[in-house]
């Protein structure tokens, strides 16, 4: 019982000190090829559509970025309620064709790819690096 009571602290006491008015926390992101683990936040959802090159630059007017592909999986899997069921950006161009971009359709998790002219829905997102 004390290890929970500590834990729950503990997650009080970082989220206290880490999170915004408004802002909800995502989870742990593991790094890979290097990278280090970072906690992932939630700045905001954007209710209205538009292409990808708009979303980018409205997730960085908000102090943010348009999350990755696998960071929107995580943010499906732990903040799914935040989103409607429809279709959102990712900050990851094609490889093969940077004239299209990633998205995810938050009702099933499917990922696909359209042209960057498409309008989908957004979401601005923070990452805080582990031992900052």
């Amino acid at each position: 019982m004390d290890m929970q009571v500590t834990q729950a602290s503990a997650k009080a006491a970082f989220l206290a000190a880490n999170l915004k008015a408004g802002e909800h926390y995502a989870g742990l992101l593991l790094g890979k090829d290097g990278e280090p683990d970072q906690h992932l936040v939630v700045i905001a959802v954007k209710d209205g559509e538009a292409n990808w090159s708009k979303q980018t630059k409205w997730a960085k007017s908000v102090g943010g970025e348009l999350p990755t592909r696998r960071e929107l999986n995580l943010l499906r899997a732990n903040l799914r309620e935040l989103f409607k069921s429809d279709w959102y950006w990712s900050s990851e161009s094609h490889a093969s064709d940077s004239s299209c971009a990633w998205y995810q359709y938050f009702s099933d998790g499917t990922q696909d790819y359209d042209h960057k002219s498409a309008a989908l829905r957004a979401v601005a997102v923070r990452r805080i690096n582990l031992g900052e």
